[in-house]
């Protein structure tokens, strides 16, 4: 018979890299779950993954098996608050992704504050270069841009403008840049992320339009390093309002062009259709809502 811890091996196999990943997740050693891998691969008479020292894949099979377990370990987890009364507070795991900048400076002191009101939950945060599309088995994904996909719904917690900006000291050495044409003769930072084509910028000033391609001098896909990059004078950087307004309102960044609007990335939180009713993710959305609110 498949047990519970059957059905969390298989969950997480799925959101590990590795063997020896998956062994430190589950507080096991490699060679410890690599039995209990092999019992369950009898068990079910297929195979769920292929592995070796270094790497770990799911097979056809093994990625259903997971999907169906998760759903499984979900009802499961819902079971008590099902049966919980108006005036109890929220139980079991809560799991949301979200990307690393965003995840460390904005919502992980809001995440403080959400789990003292509901102490009696288990949150999860998974910090990523890229939380989508790599965390499907998460609860909610936090996405910094525009995104539609039929199975997830997008909530928009907050608009977010890109801002082009430059420190004070760049900007005495190599002049204030007064239209976007003068831009492609500046040294400009991008910042590469989501698989976005980062070095074309399309402007927009009332009904006026520009798209310009723009030889970057520095790219990362780190914001944060570029962001510091912009502060330390090395060139323009287009970043996300919520980035860089504290370095704007303590003078260590000046936003440029201000009379011109770049494409916007609006911070949105992403949910698995099949989640909404779920009163773990509705309570989540609604704090997230008010909390980062204009």
């Amino acid at each position: 018979m498949i047990s519970i811890e059957d059905l969390r091996l298989a969950v997480t196999l799925a959101r590990s890299e590795s063997l020896s990943a998956a062994a430190r997740a589950l507080n096991v050693s490699p060679p410890a779950l690599s039995m209990r891998l092999r019992k369950l691969e009898t068990l079910l008479g297929l195979t769920l993954a292929n592995r070796d020292a270094r790497r770990l894949s799911l097979t056809a099979d093994g990625e259903r098996f997971s999907r169906e377990s998760a759903l499984l370990l979900e009802q499961l987890e819902a079971l008590p608050e099902s049966f919980r009364q108006k005036d109890e507070r929220l139980v079991g795991t809560l799991r949301l992704a979200a990307p690393f900048g965003f995840g460390r400076q904005r919502l992980a002191p809001l995440l403080a504050r959400f789990i003292r009101l509901h102490p009696q939950l288990c949150l999860h945060l998974d910090l990523r270069e890229t939380p989508w599309p790599d965390r499907h088995d998460s609860d909610a994904v936090i996405h910094i841009g525009h995104l539609n996909d039929s199975l997830w719904t997008a909530r928009q917690l907050s608009p977010n403008e890109r801002w082009l900006c430059a420190s004070p000291a760049y900007l005495q050495a190599q002049g204030v840049p007064s239209t976007p044409d003068e831009l492609t003769a500046h040294r400009c930072i991008c910042i590469r992320e989501n698989d976005e084509d980062v070095t074309l910028w399309h402007l927009r000033k009332g009904q006026g339009r520009k798209t310009l391609r723009i030889e970057p001098v520095l790219l990362s896909n780190d914001g944060s390093v570029a962001r510091r990059w912009a502060e330390q004078g090395l060139g323009l950087v287009l970043r996300s309002q919520w980035d860089v307004s504290d370095a704007i309102a303590s003078g260590s960044l000046v936003r440029v062009l201000a009379d011109w609007r770049f494409d916007s990335a609006p911070v949105n939180l992403l949910v698995p259709s099949r989640k909404l009713r779920s009163p773990r993710v509705q309570a989540l959305v609604a704090f997230l809502e008010e909390a980062l609110k204009v």
